[in-house]
């Protein structure tokens, strides 16, 4: 679930820059959630 959802946003972050459409902040919010997602993916897989 985590997963998909940082892709998601990776996605969304990088048609962003593709398209040279920036809505201000928002796309590197979403980036910023996406590498957080992946960090807590990444520590709770190490935990189990």
């Amino acid at each position: 679930m985590l997963e998909t959802i940082a892709i998601v946003l990776i996605i969304l972050w990088i048609l962003g820059l593709i398209t040279s459409y920036t809505m201000g902040g928002v796309i590197h919010i979403l980036l910023v959630t996406a590498i957080v997602v992946i960090l807590v993916r990444v520590i709770q897989g190490r935990r189990v």
